[in-house]
């Protein structure tokens, strides 16, 4: 099945306030924490990670070539794995309320199977 561009374009638009919305959902989360030990270490690399998924998305979609695509695409899978990984850290951890990690962690799958898919399928 092929798509038009401008259906490539709203794809591309939907996904990069879908990152956003991610990046900002996290920087919720980290609010909330306890400013203190476990959650300072964990919460500082997931707000890390979810944000720099949400950057580097926004630059894979200026790439101005296959290359370049697939080296910020690359990048954005990382962080989207890594997101994930620290989510179901304090998941695990029991260190946040499930009612605030499970949407994340749903969030955080989601994304890292639609960017490796992005990636995969530059080539």
């Amino acid at each position: 099945m092929s798509y038009t561009q401008e259906e490539k374009n709203e794809f591309v638009e939907k996904l990069k306030a879908r990152t956003k919305k991610f990046a900002l959902d996290v920087l919720k989360l980290y609010q909330s924490m306890p400013k203190r030990g476990e959650y300072l270490i964990i919460g500082n690399q997931l707000l890390r990670a979810a944000t720099s998924l949400a950057s580097n998305y926004r630059a894979a979609c200026r790439a101005r070539s296959k290359a370049e695509f697939f080296s910020k695409m690359s990048i954005v899978v990382e962080e989207a794995d890594e997101s994930l990984f620290w989510l179901e850290v304090l998941y695990e951890g029991n260190l946040m309320p499930e009612e605030k990690l499970l949407p994340l962690i749903k969030e955080a799958t989601e994304l890292t199977s639609i960017m490796a898919s992005a990636r995969k399928n530059i080539y």
